[in-house]
């Protein structure tokens, strides 16, 4: 059974405020992408890593990842697209044919390797699996004129994170039906398709259930300046829990 992880690094992170983009920044001694890269190298059931970064940023990544860090699972790198879902498609078909895919942003370091086990449990259960976790504030709907519309019921309501894990021919079936519909649409129709995760397209496509598995609250995705500075923090604590080595 081949398992690939497909790492998407090709973010503008225009939220960032900054110059350099926000998988290359330092976080502690290491960029932020080199956290989830390792966990998925010393994971023992992901056999190979396609990492998807920015256009015209191959080279940098095959030398600054894949020889410098010696991340030696990273058997491709491609440039993503214009949207996350052309970039998880760019992914899908370097991946090529494989048993099991497990796409992950490269903007959440903090994926461990309990994670990537309960992950695996459960896609022995469902062929498609997301990790999240229950929501600690009461979330409510906003009308057009700034009102609540409806306040969610709590115990519910979960905020989705990555890794996401799917069977590959499912996910591949999903995602060759999509890109068909986009091709299928007019330009002024194009921004009718919302895509925010991987999940959103098995369940609108396909119809097919996503089971949760529990993630963590420290599996966290860096967006703004803010949470880089909370980051900082994580990454120091994880320097005394993470000893395992490359």
């Amino acid at each position: 059974m081949k398992s690939v992880a497909i790492v998407l690094a090709g973010g503008s992170g225009s939220r960032m405020k900054s110059r350099q983009k926000k998988q290359y920044l330092l976080l502690g001694d290491y960029p932020v992408l080199w956290y989830s890269l390792r966990a998925f190298q010393n994971c023992p059931r992901i056999d190979e890593i396609v990492l998807v970064c920015g256009e015209g940023e191959e080279e940098r990544c095959r030398r600054e990842f894949a020889e410098g860090y010696g991340f030696s699972k990273i058997g491709k790198i491609v440039h993503g697209g214009r949207e996350r879902y052309h970039s998880v498609y760019a992914g899908l078909k370097a991946a090529g044919s494989c048993d099991w895919v497990l796409i992950h942003d490269g903007a959440r370091p903090f994926v461990d390797q309990n994670m990537l086990d309960r992950i695996f449990e459960g896609l022995a259960e469902c062929p498609a699996c997301a990790v999240g976790m229950p929501v600690k504030d009461t979330i409510k709907m906003r009308d057009q004129e700034g009102y609540v519309e409806q306040t969610l019921p709590r115990e519910k309501l979960w905020m989705i994170q990555t890794p996401q894990s799917f069977s590959y021919p499912l996910i591949w079936q999903a995602y060759r039906e999509l890109m068909r519909r986009e091709q299928a649409l007019s330009e002024v129709e194009e921004d009718m398709i919302r895509i925010t995760d991987d999940a959103m397209v098995v369940e609108t496509i396909l119809h097919v259930p996503v089971k949760l598995i529990e993630g963590s609250y420290e599996n966290m995705k860096i967006t703004t300046p803010e949470d880089l500075i909370l980051a900082e923090n994580l990454a120091k604590r994880w320097r005394f829990k993470k000893t395992e080595k490359i």
